[in-house]
């Protein structure tokens, strides 16, 4: 494959690329990087300080809602920080594009690494907490759910970051339509709710934002949807990220040689 070709051949400038890329987030700020941990986090825990303290909710099965929220926050916030910030990466890298001899391709790949290091930390923060309430992680499938993660973003953005240097607003689409994905996925309500609506219920469950949150969520809380019903699930996620991939791989190709003029 061409792109994972250049991706390795190139793996030395994007990792550093994308270590400057969180940097210079916030690098007009006196705590500077800290700022990228700390608002994550800080939403995070209000979350769980108005619904478990205030309103007293719990989880599936009775368990603190902290550690049934944090777990499927962390996934989404991992989520939609990469796909917003990967998907304007070309726009925003446009003088790579127009004025230096550039692989283009691993643009996306250097704004998903500058979220990473947030993402990672929120997930850290999730493990943690739930191992202070006494539920311990499955390790395998924390190792799995990032492997399924990143693939499923780099798929995903493949796409997204080629139609949004084509179509500049595209993004505030796409803005819209992350917000109405947050509120589809079971993250702040229970997928049980769904439990007398079947059709509802199956499209909800083959989303592969569902699948995601409630795995990496599973993994301290029991169950296993990796391998539930003959791992069904799991085999749409990945025929989904695939065919991501292929047609967003497509597309950049395809459009790759006009970015310098749209730009």
């Amino acid at each position: 494959m061409e792109f994972i070709k250049i991706l390795w051949k190139n793996k030395k400038i994007a990792w550093k690329l994308g270590k400057n890329d969180f940097k210079n987030r916030f690098a007009s700020t006196s705590l500077g990087s800290i700022w990228g941990f700390l608002q994550p986090f800080v939403f995070m825990m209000m979350y769980v300080i108005v619904f478990q303290f205030i309103f007293g909710m719990q989880g599936d099965g009775g368990s603190p809602y902290v550690v049934w929220f944090l777990p499927g926050m962390a996934i989404w916030q991992c989520i939609n920080d990469s796909i917003m910030s990967a998907s304007s990466s070309i726009r925003n890298y446009s003088y790579l594009v127009k004025k230096v001899v550039f692989p283009v391709d691993i643009i996306p790949i250097i704004s998903i690494i500058g979220s990473a290091f947030v993402s990672i930390f929120l997930i850290l923060v999730a493990t943690i907490l739930c191992a202070v309430f006494g539920y311990t992680p499955n390790v395998l499938i924390i190792l799995y759910v990032v492997v399924a993660l990143y693939a499923f973003i780099v798929a995903f953005t493949r796409l997204t970051s080629a139609l949004t240097t084509l179509v500049p607003d595209f993004s505030n689409l796409l803005g819209i339509l992350m917000q109405l994905f947050f509120w589809a996925t079971p993250i702040v309500w229970s997928v049980s709710m769904l439990a007398e609506h079947h059709t509802i219920l199956k499209v909800v469950q083959c989303m592969p934002f569902t699948y995601l949150v409630t795995a990496f969520r599973q993994a301290f809380m029991g169950g296993n949807i990796i391998t539930a019903g003959h791992g069904i699930y799991t085999i749409i996620f990945w025929v989904i990220t695939i065919f991501m991939f292929i047609w967003g791989n497509h597309v950049f190709k395809k459009n790759k040689k006009d970015f310098a003029d749209v730009l």
